[in-house]
């Protein structure tokens, strides 16, 4: 017997053997959390043909018949947000999942600001760690943590396991999630949980899938595994840590990304929408909300990061039901990765709490350049949306204003809010006569110095497309 015919016959042995008994997918496990009040999908693998049951101690119950091939995917009625339940699903063999809880799931992705643990990095501190560490015992809260994986092509399975927050497990889990989900936690009372899966330093291209690439003819679909820097390379974290998790039912999506394409912010909008825009189809729930945070300045690099932080404006300007978390005011001038990550995730927990769980009466976003006006004193006048109550530098100087007239020469400018009209700023500088542009923070450093009344800053803009 040949070895080549000898593997040949294992191999097809040990497909056999795979299917004979039911297996499910790695985040279909105990104290897993499932979207409250949805049609949430179970889907697993077993012998073809084979009858599949799903049963939720909550009283429903879905069946499904394995394909040739073996797949088998069903939907199961879910109630409203609780638990502990059970989950039984027989086929060729009984599973019996615990501690399933009902309530709110995120799915959390990006590079390392999302990957961020809640205990930080080396040298690199999260303010107020270990005190949240120490009062993180929730079991309203579970994260199923993604092990940096990479793939050549689409993988349906996933290694990891979902994990209660507390003491010994909540300083693994990303900070920027932890913050949001435990603020969406204690404001509605449900369970939350959050499925993470990010890889520092990853490009967007890597997180996209072959045909919301093919647009974008300058990008390349590696044919092998590359033999380094698979997080930079397009597809290849798509088809490992976020393929496997397509079609399980969510309220929403967190992105925090962006610094590793600084150096084509100028295809990032581009980029940006049509990852969305997949993403969204291929999950068939129509636009659920995708929220993601504004990368914060930084000072290292020759590329102005103002073009990429006004990519990601344009993007929540213009796809539905998205939005973005500024963080300006709370940029490292020579750290990459902000200490602040509880203000990161409560300011993305702000968007969600007004549109997706009708809190009312709260602020959601900082102010959004909205509208430039000349005066005849050659100054101009800057209004701005989310401002409803006015403008303010919490006693602070208004910084890093420049202003240019038409021959596109920018200079330090003053800036006055007005007092008599609510979310009206005037910007002058006396030496530029006929003013027609406005920058506002437009580098790569910057201390944001402008927010609304309740405290959120407003992005870094220009009102010229220079």
């Amino acid at each position: 017997m040949s070895k080549l015919f000898f593997i040949s016959v294992m191999s097809s042995f040990l497909a056999i053997q795979s299917f004979s008994q039911t297996r499910l997918p790695g985040m279909f496990s105990d104290n897993m959390v499932l979207q409250q009040q949805e049609l949430a999908s179970v889907w697993g693998i077993d012998k073809p043909g084979a009858k599949i049951s799903v049963r939720g101690s909550w009283g429903n119950n879905a069946t499904a018949t394995t394909d040739a091939n073996g797949h088998w995917k069903l939907k199961l009625q879910t109630p409203a947000a609780g638990g502990p339940y059970t989950l039984v699903i027989k086929g060729s063999k009984e599973i019996s999942l615990k501690n399933v809880l009902i309530g709110e799931v995120w799915f959390c992705s990006g590079q390392s600001n999302m990957e961020m643990p809640v205990k930080g990095y080396n040298n690199q501190p999260v303010i107020g760690s270990n005190e949240t560490i120490l009062n993180s015992a929730n079991d309203n809260i579970r994260f199923l943590n993604t092990p940096r994986s990479s793939s050549i092509t689409p993988l349906y399975d996933v290694k990891g396991e979902w994990k209660v927050a507390g003491p010994a497990t909540t300083g693994n889990f990303s900070a920027t999630a932890y913050y949001f989900a435990k603020k969406i936690q204690s404001v509605l009372g449900v369970p939350v949980g959050i499925i993470q899966s990010a890889w520092g330093a990853s490009t967007i291209e890597s997180w996209m899938d072959k045909e919301s690439l093919s647009a974008f003819k300058n990008k390349m679909i590696p044919a092998t595994l590359p033999d380094s820097f698979p997080n930079r390379t397009p597809t290849i974290l798509y088809n490992s840590m976020l393929h496997p998790y397509v079609g399980y039912t969510l309220k929403g999506v967190l992105w925090y990304q962006g610094e590793a394409n600084r150096e084509n912010a100028n295809e990032y909008h581009a980029l940006f929408t049509s990852m969305i825009n997949s993403w969204r189809t291929q999950w068939q729930q129509g636009d659920f909300p995708f929220y993601f945070v504004q990368i914060a300045p930084f000072e290292p690099g020759k590329i102005n990061a103002a073009f990429l932080r006004e990519a990601q404006l344009q993007t929540m300007l213009s796809v539905k039901n998205t939005a973005m978390a500024v963080t300006m005011d709370i940029g490292e001038r020579t750290v990459i990765h902000p200490a602040q990550k509880e203000q990161v995730g409560n300011r993305l927990a702000y968007w969600a709490l007004a549109k997706d769980y009708n809190i009312k009466g709260i602020a959601f976003s900082g102010p959004v350049y909205k509208q430039l006006e000349k005066t005849t004193n050659g100054r101009l006048m800057l209004t701005f949306d989310y401002c409803e109550q006015g403008l303010s530098s919490f006693g602070k100087p208004l910084t890093d204003f420049e202003i240019a007239g038409e021959d596109k020469i920018f200079y330090p400018a003053q800036a006055m809010i007005r007092n008599d009209k609510s979310g009206v700023l005037v910007v002058w500088n006396d030496a530029v006569k006929n003013p027609v542009s406005v920058r506002y923070a437009f580098k790569n450093w910057a201390e944001g110095s402008l927010f609304n009344t309740q405290g959120l800053p407003a992005s870094s803009f220009r009102t010229d497309n220079w």
